[in-house]
C-alpha cells in the first residue's frame, strides 16, 4: 500500500473514532440500573450520563433531565465530562490537520513539511484516544466497585452502559487511525533526484571496450645530444669591467 493508501485508511479509520467520541459524550447511558435476582425493577429503568439522567418507565414513556450541577455527579463522571470535551477536541484538529499535510492536496509543496504536517494530526489523535481511554476506564472501575459492594442498595446498583463500551472501541479506533497516519510518512530528504520521482537506474561499469581510444600523452626522453643556441645577439652597450680602485676614493 502506497503513501497515498495509508493516509486515506488512516483518515477514514479516524473519522469513524471521532463519531464514536461524539456518541459517548451525548447518550446518557454511561450507567444503568440492573436486575437484580427475583426482584427484576420493571417499573423504571435508571440511565444515567454526562449531561443528563433519563428515567424509562414501563409504558414506555422516558422523561431526561439535565443536570443541575456538575457537583451532584460523581468524581468519575466530573472527570469525564471535560476529558471527553478535551479528547473531541483534539480529535478534531487532529483530524483536519491531517487533511493539510496529505499527498493528493497541493496546501504545502515541501514533501517533508507534508511529511511532519501528518505525524502531528496522527499524534493529535494518538493523544484524543489516550484523553478518553481514561474516563472510561476509570467510570467502568467505579461501577464495578460499587456493584460489588455489598453495603450499596440493590435498587442503587448500576452496570455499566453502553457508553463505556463505545468510548473503549472509540478509543482503540483512534489508536490504529493514528499510528497509521504517524507511520505513512516517507524519509524527511530524498537521497536521489527530485522529491517524488524514483531515482535513475545505476549499471555497472563494463570497462574498456576492444579499441579504446588513446588520448594520454605521450612521454618522449630528452635527446642526449648537446644544445647549440642559434640566433646572433650582440648586446648593444658592451660591458666593460672597471678599472682598479683604491680604497681612498671612498673615504
Amino acid at each position: 500500500m502506497g503513501r497515498i493508501g495509508k493516509e486515506v485508511t488512516g483518515q477514514v479509520i479516524s473519522f469513524i473514532g471521532l463519531i464514536g467520541l461524539a456518541v459517548t459524550c451525548g447518550i446518557p447511558m454511561w450507567r444503568v440500573t440492573s436486575y437484580i435476582g427475583a426482584n427484576i425493577t420493571t417499573a423504571q429503568i435508571v440511565w444515567d450520563g454526562l449531561w443528563m439522567n433519563c428515567v424509562m418507565q414501563s409504558t414506555g414513556q422516558m422523561q431526561c433531565k439535565l443536570q443541575n450541577s456538575v457537583l451532584t455527579l460523581t468524581r468519575d463522571l466530573q472527570a469525564a465530562q471535560a476529558l471527553v470535551v478535551i479528547s473531541i477536541l483534539f480529535g478534531f484538529i487532529g483530524f483536519m490537520i491531517t487533511f493539510i499535510g496529505v499527498r493528493c492536496t497541493s496546501c504545502l509543496k515541501n514533501e517533508s513539511s507534508k511529511a511532519n504536517v501528518v505525524i502531528i494530526g496522527g499524534c493529535l489523535l494518538i493523544v484524543s484516544a489516550i484523553l478518553v481511554l481514561i474516563p472510561a476506564s476509570w467510570s467502568a472501575a467505579v461501577t464495578i466497585t460499587d456493584f460489588q459492594n455489598p453495603l450499596t442498595i440493590e435498587t442503587q446498583k448500576r452496570e455499566i452502559g453502553a457508553a463505556i463500551y463505545i468510548g473503549w472501541g472509540s478509543a482503540v479506533i483512534l489508536l490504529i487511525g493514528g499510528i497509521i497516519l504517524t507511520t505513512s510518512c516517507p524519509p524527511q530528504k530524498p537521497m536521489y533526484g527530485y522529491p517524488g520521482y524514483p531515482p535513475a537506474p545505476m549499471y555497472p561499469y563494463a570497462g574498456p571496450g576492444p579499441n579504446p581510444a588513446t588520448y594520454a600523452p605521450v612521454y618522449a626522453p630528452p635527446s642526449s645530444q648537446p644544445y647549440t643556441g642559434t640566433g646572433t645577439y650582440v648586446p648593444n652597450k658592451p660591458y666593460a669591467v672597471p678599472p682598479t680602485y683604491t680604497a681612498r676614493q671612498y673615504l
